[in-house]
């Protein structure tokens, strides 16, 4: 027996019935098609997963999609403008190479992005403690931390 949510999910009014087990990640991917948000572990531990659930963010994984209901969701493909302009911080990981196969780096991109929203712009050593949640396996997180305040600064710069 399905259950009817209905939320919005960058910025669009969705209502869907979904399975009362149903993660959000796997409605996200599954029943709205956005790739973009990547399932890594399905236990919370490396936050490929990581979207804003009111502003906040949250291991999609980690969250039912019914629990979503009411609320507003943003996926990584609901940072750029509708015009295609990358979000300060999707430009800050592009211009400082903060990616390497890419697989991790939707959910840095939205942690970052919760991290500067929420406590502003950080030392090098509190980007790390901070992304803590995040795995990557390719990078070495050298040029996360700096497209991280990179993005931060230009966050600042656009408020």
């Amino acid at each position: 027996m399905g259950l009817s949510i209905s939320l919005t999910v960058n910025g669009r009014a969705v209502t869907r019935d979904v399975q009362p087990h149903t993660l959000l990640s796997e409605f996200i991917r599954e029943d709205l098609r956005l790739t973009g948000t990547h399932v890594g572990c399905d236990t919370a531990q490396c936050g490929a997963c990581t979207v804003h659930v009111d502003g906040r963010a949250v291991k999609s994984c980690n969250m039912l999609a019914a629990q979503a209901a009411g609320k507003s969701v943003t996926t990584i493909e609901g940072l750029a403008a509708a015009d295609g302009t990358l979000h300060p911080m999707q430009a800050a990981f592009r211009a400082c190479h903060g990616l390497q196969c890419g697989y991790c780096t939707p959910g840095m991109v939205m942690s970052a992005v919760d991290l500067v929203q929420q406590h502003g712009c950080h030392s090098e050593a509190q980007v790390r403690e901070a992304l803590e949640g995040n795995i990557c396996r390719c990078t070495g997180y050298h040029n996360i931390v700096k497209a991280v305040q990179q993005g931060a600064a230009a966050m600042a710069a656009q408020a």
